[in-house]
């Protein structure tokens, strides 16, 4: 009977020490199990004198059903803990923590952030100019008379809307429809910049795209000599490259420049031993440029013989290629993060 009148205290400090399930199992067989303590007891009432036997089921029944209870409550305690641990987020903190992925600027905008920014130090403003042009700023403005290749249907998106009678828009061809429309607003001297996406109505491939970028560069002022022109671009190659870049100017032809030249600089795939990208030469063209012609500034009013000027012009993509040695020029275009990511 001593053992019989275990306090339920002690019970309840048992339970509570209990954790687990398995745990809960062990007691529950301890105490309710076939060969628990309260079988026990049942089993011995029959030995107990007459008068003692129903006050002592009453009490192991209490017990019974006290311990039952209690159980239950703890089994239900045990399994909300258990649920709130599964759902609560585990940190390790050793584990290395996830990098955030975040956007960046496209290779192309990299690039021309950086020519203006080389451009700006040597006094230059950036100017923006008009995608949809007229033919006469295209055009006729910059020396290209209706006869002239490039108006030919094959290089320009001629747009059906026209200005007025005679004078038809189109999708600007080069940055250099800028010039004269700049320099009616403005007075000499100035050296500007403009940056800006062109269009050519021609295949696209490794090298031809019908959009691409270009760099127009123009600068006006009373004493301007060829000797100004190359000074400039060689700083500007030499500080897009690095230093120890190998170039070569050679003569070349551009209708609103006289004399005109160009740049053309080694290889990068090859290294001067000649591929496909550079057409077998070793050498890849950079930029045009040339002192300006004198029916350009009529053009703009001005008196020609009055100012001087040179003007150069850059494909933005070109220079992207050869930087980072990429071979087709579709890449800028196709939206495949495997390539823009490496930027």
């Amino acid at each position: 009977m001593e053992k019989l009148r275990l306090s339920k205290e002690d019970i309840k400090k048992e339970l509570k020490g209990i954790k687990n399930t398995e745990a809960l199992s062990r007691f529950s067989r301890k105490y309710l199990g076939k060969k628990g303590i309260l079988k026990k007891f049942l089993r011995s009432i029959k030995d107990l004198p007459q008068e003692k036997r129903a006050k002592t089921g009453r009490e192991v029944n209490e017990l019974k059903y006290f311990l039952e209870k209690q159980i239950e409550l703890r089994k239900k305690k045990i399994e909300n803990v258990n649920i709130n641990t599964s759902n609560k987020e585990k940190i390790d903190i050793t584990v290395p923590g996830k990098k955030i992925k975040v956007g960046h600027l496209h290779p192309l905008t990299q690039i021309k952030r950086q020519i203006e920014g080389i451009f700006t130090t040597m006094g230059f403003s950036v100017v923006e100019g008009l995608e949809i042009e007229t033919e006469w700023y295209n055009f006729d403005a910059v020396n290209m008379p209706k006869d002239h290749p490039s108006r030919d249907m094959q290089d320009t998106f001629w747009l059906k809307r026209k200005k007025k009678e005679g004078e038809k828009f189109l999708m600007r061809t080069q940055t250099t429809a800028v010039q004269v429309r700049y320099m009616e607003k403005n007075t000499p001297p100035f050296r500007i910049i403009v940056p800006g996406k062109v269009y050519r109505y021609e295949a696209t491939d490794a090298s031809h795209e019908v959009h691409f970028h270009q760099c127009e560069g123009l600068l006006v002022d009373r004493e301007v000599s060829i000797a100004n022109l190359k000074a400039v671009l060689e700083m500007f190659l030499e500080r897009f490259f690095g230093k120890g870049l190998e170039f070569r100017w050679r003569p070349s032809y551009f209708p609103y420049v006289e004399p005109g030249l160009e740049i053309d600089i080694r290889c990068s795939l090859c290294k001067g031993k000649g591929c496909s990208a550079c057409g077998g030469t070793g050498w890849v063209e950079v930029l045009g440029a040339g002192m300006i012609h004198p029916s350009v500034f009529r053009a703009a009013g001005y008196v020609s013989n009055e100012w001087k000027g040179f003007a150069f012009g850059v494909g933005i993509e070109r220079l992207a290629m050869i930087r980072y040695r990429i071979g087709d020029i579709r890449l800028f275009y196709s939206g495949d993060l495997r390539f823009l990511d490496q930027f």
